[in-house]
C-alpha cells in the first residue's frame, strides 16, 4: 500500500477515500474488435502483437469477456505477459461468446447498455480493431460521447491489413460534406502500425 494525497490508502488499482469511493489507478485500454477471427490469419497475428506492446507499455485491457475470435486472442496474450483483463459480458452474451474463465475479474451485467458504461468507465483510451457491426456500434457510441463532451479520451482504429481503409473513407466524405464536426474528425486516429497507436495512447494518457 502507498499513500497519495487526499486519499487514505492504495493498492495497485486503486486508492480508496475516506468516502469508501475507490479511484482507478491502472490506466485501461478498452479494445473492440470481432468475436470472430475473419478469414486471414494476419488479423489474429496483428492482433496478439498489438497486446504485447500494450502489456509491455503497462496498460491493462478492458474488453467484452469472450473467448473466442479476435477478442479472446487478444484477451489470452495481455494475460500471458502478465497484464490485467478486466471482462464485460451481458449474462445473454455469455454461452454466445463463451465468457472467458481465465480473466483478472469478469464482470456479468444484464444489458448491453450496461457493458458499454463500464467499460467506458474503465477505459482511459479506446481502440478499435477489425470486427463488424457490434465493433462498429460500440465504438461508434464512444465517439459520439467524446463529441460531446461526455468524455475526452483518446480514440484509435487500428486499421490492420488495410481493414478500415473504406471506413477512413466514408469519415473524411462526411466531414467534407459538413455533417461530421472538424474537431472529431480530427480526434480519430488511424494508423496501421501498433507501434504508433501505442505511442499514441501513451502521449495522450501517460
Amino acid at each position: 500500500l502507498v499513500y497519495v494525497s487526499g486519499y487514505i490508502y492504495c493498492s495497485k488499482n486503486y486508492c480508496c477515500g475516506a468516502n469508501g469511493q475507490e479511484r482507478l489507478l491502472m490506466h485501461y485500454i478498452a479494445v473492440y474488435c470481432g468475436s470472430s477471427k475473419g478469414n486471414n490469419p494476419i488479423y489474429e497475428i496483428e492482433a496478439r502483437k498489438f497486446a504485447r506492446k500494450l502489456a509491455k507499455s503497462g496498460f491493462g485491457l478492458v474488453y467484452g469477456g469472450g473467448a473466442i475470435g479476435i477478442m479472446g486472442a487478444i484477451a489470452d496474450e495481455m494475460l500471458d505477459c502478465g497484464a490485467e483483463v478486466i471482462g464485460v459480458i451481458p449474462q445473454k452474451l455469455l454461452e454466445m461468446e463463451v465468457g472467458h474463465n481465465n480473466l483478472t475479474k469478469l464482470h456479468i451485467v444484464e444489458t448491453m447498455h450496461q457493458r458499454k458504461a463500464l467499460m467506458s468507465e474503465y477505459a482511459s483510451g479506446f481502440v478499435a480493431l477489425p470486427g463488424a457491426v457490434g465493433t462498429m456500434e460500440e465504438f461508434f457510441e464512444i465517439i459520439v460521447l467524446n463529441q460531446l463532451n461526455y468524455i475526452d479520451k483518446p480514440l484509435a482504429f487500428y486499421n490492420i491489413n488495410n481493414f478500415y481503409n473504406k471506413l477512413i473513407d466514408f469519415l473524411r466524405h462526411t466531414y467534407e460534406e459538413g455533417f461530421l464536426w472538424e474537431n472529431t474528425y480530427r480526434s480519430l486516429f488511424f494508423s496501421e502500425n501498433a507501434d504508433e497507436i501505442v505511442n499514441f495512447l501513451k502521449n495522450r494518457i501517460i
